[in-house]
């Protein structure tokens, strides 16, 4: 898929650039940090003891110097050794032989508790880490071990929602706003790197909301341009499915990548929690991600060969789109009346020119039930059609 680390966990390599436009092909998955605060029938939540205060003072020659005031840090002990309860280690265990039951350790990540159901408790981790899973076990702080069970993933964003038995679990994990971090501002990971459970390290935020290029499929082309918080804390393998928190000992993020170069070190990536907390819920109500569907197979007209053009009969200025290959019987796309080599241009009169770009804008732009206003050539005819867009089939 294209991540940093794989679920099987001696597999490290570094993930090399792809392609001349630099694009980063690591799937939303990797190496990934763990981290998160608690919240339990006495919650703990860290105060800040003091800050740094710098004051002018003017004195009598009419000088002004600055006076800097001594300075108390945030408790990060102590938020730590709170938020540590809530991080847990997820064991994959694969089929050792195709013809027997038997399975074994494929691979290990992180995990964070953040919320209760009933005895049931929830635990949220990347999808990288528990695919091809044939069991899972998730290792509390405590070193207790519990079963788990896969509730759904998202390949997509690379998260996945596990289900273990919450009886002995008194702490979770206080989702913060990811919306309101800022460059500059300290992040906090916990995880089990390496196998090495509870592992700290610090950094700071370096953007809230970069953008990387996402290739799930490997195929050489970006799926999805994914939305990250990059951080210069310390990434190692195992910590995929981590948390990142904030000084406040919020969880900011679930951590799910890293460039692994030799020339770039100290990238890390983390999925802002407000982008996965609708996943999460969908996941959890549905089993998996309900995004609109159209029911079609595309691919982008820069990515066709020359020869084969002529067969779309296009119009001279007409440089950029995205094709449809397949339609997807009784889809919203065959009802609307889309057919095959039919090429989009447009969605809502928005200019599309690629399968990138297509997608971005019926997940981010569009809901389920909505209707979408196709633009599109059809044997060198410009035409327009109507899709009542349809839950998605997977």
């Amino acid at each position: 898929m294209g991540y940093y680390d794989e679920t099987d966990v001696t597999r490290h390599e570094e993930r090399k650039v792809r392609g001349k436009k630099g694009y980063f092909f690591t799937g939303l998955i990797g190496a990934v940090i763990g981290a998160v605060t608690v919240t339990a029938a006495g919650s703990y939540i860290p105060a800040l003891q003091g800050q740094t205060a710098v004051q002018k003072v003017q004195q009598s020659e009419g000088t002004v110097v600055p006076v800097v005031q001594s300075m108390k840090s945030t408790d990060i002990a102590g938020m730590v050794q709170g938020a540590k309860e809530a991080v847990v280690s997820v064991n994959n265990y694969q089929s050792s032989d195709p013809l027997s039951n038997k399975v074994q350790q494929a691979g290990t990540g992180s995990g964070v508790i953040y919320k209760k159901v009933g005895n049931k408790a929830l635990i949220v981790t990347n999808n990288h880490v528990v695919e091809g899973e044939k069991q899972l076990e998730v290792v509390l702080s405590s070193g207790k071990k519990l079963q788990a069970k896969l509730v759904g993933t998202d390949p997509l964003l690379d998260l996945a929602v596990l289900e273990v038995d919450g009886s002995t679990i008194t702490k979770i994990a206080t989702l913060g706003d990811s919306d309101k971090i800022r460059a500059g501002e300290t992040a906090i990971a916990i995880g089990s790197p390496l196998g090495f459970a509870g592992t700290v390290t610090e950094g700071i935020i370096s953007s809230k909301d970069r953008e990387i290029p996402v290739d799930i499929n490997q195929d050489g082309s970006p799926d999805w341009q994914a939305q990250v918080i990059q951080t210069d804390a310390s990434i190692n393998p195992g910590n995929s499915g981590g948390a990142l928190l904030n000084t406040n000992g919020e969880v900011i993020g679930i951590n799910s990548s890293k460039i692994a170069q030799q020339a770039v070190e100290g990238i890390g990536f983390a999925i802002p929690i407000n982008v996965a907390k609708p996943v999460l819920d969908s996941i959890e109500q549905y089993g998996k991600v309900q995004r609109p569907f159209m029911g079609i197979q595309l691919k982008s007209l820069d990515e066709v060969q020359s020869y084969a053009l002529n067969q779309l009969q296009l119009p001279k200025d007409v440089t950029s789109g995205v094709i449809v290959m397949a339609v997807t019987s009784n889809s919203p796309a065959e009802k609307a009346g889309l057919k095959e080599l039919d090429l989009i241009v447009a969605l809502d009169g928005q200019k599309i020119d690629n399968a990138l770009q297509f997608r971005q804008y019926l997940y981010e732009k569009k809901k389920i039930g909505d209707n979408i206003t196709i633009t599109f050539y059809r044997g060198g005819q410009k035409q327009e059609k109507t899709v009542s867009l349809d839950a998605s089939a997977n």
